[in-house]
């Protein structure tokens, strides 16, 4: 199983890109969210894949983010979501809107969505619910490192994990991070102005 690449950006045209890893070019497909944040044909880029693998075809998608692989995977084991729908969702609304989609049980906002009519949206809520808390955390260590070989989590990123621990939902962490949102503060004074803001609240 291919789990990244990292090489460079040597063509893209929605939905298709193709990454060009030490002189093989890896043809991939991605979503929208994916595709905003790609840099210039020619310039690095490392992406996280999923291989879905059909009788009459081997197919290779990317993605931006672990949180976006991951979201793709369980939409995946859903009945009646194939890539294409998952694809669809992942264009259609950010890891963080899906997770507020989930949480509110807004049907009608996922039936907006090409493909997915209002049983397979609400299958969709009733499947996905268990997955919110999973979803949110941010990857961890090896691979996210891998790709970004000098990156550390930011202090927003671990209080977020920290209070995911705590068993507060993705929504209200959301909320509570508000109150911390000032450059410059450590993970723990973050999480000291989140619990803080959450006793008053």
């Amino acid at each position: 199983m291919i789990g990244f690449l990292k090489g460079r950006l040597a063509a893209k045209q929605p939905p298709m890109l193709l990454v060009d890893v030490n002189g093989v070019g890896y043809e991939l497909e991605a979503p929208m969210s994916t595709f905003y944040a790609l840099p210039a044909a020619g310039e690095p880029v490392a992406l996280f894949t999923h291989l879905v693998v059909r009788e009459d075809a081997h197919i290779l998608f990317g993605f931006g983010s672990d949180s976006e692989r991951r979201l793709f995977r369980g939409l995946l084991k859903i009945s009646g979501v194939g890539p294409k729908i998952a694809l669809g969702v992942l264009s259609g609304a950010s890891v963080e809107d899906f997770l507020r989609i989930i949480e509110a049980e807004d049907v009608a906002m996922l039936t907006r969505i090409p493909g997915i009519g209002r049983k397979t949206a609400e299958r969709i809520i009733i499947e996905m619910r268990d997955s919110v808390q999973k979803l949110s955390m941010p990857a961890a260590g090896g691979v996210a490192n891998a790709l970004n070989p000098g990156a550390t989590p930011s202090p927003q990123s671990e209080a977020f994990s920290a209070l995911i621990a705590l068993g507060y939902k993705p929504p209200e962490i959301t909320r509570l991070l508000k109150s911390a949102d000032e450059p410059g503060l450590s993970t723990t004074e973050i999480i000291r102005r989140a619990l803080k803001s959450a006793v008053k609240a």
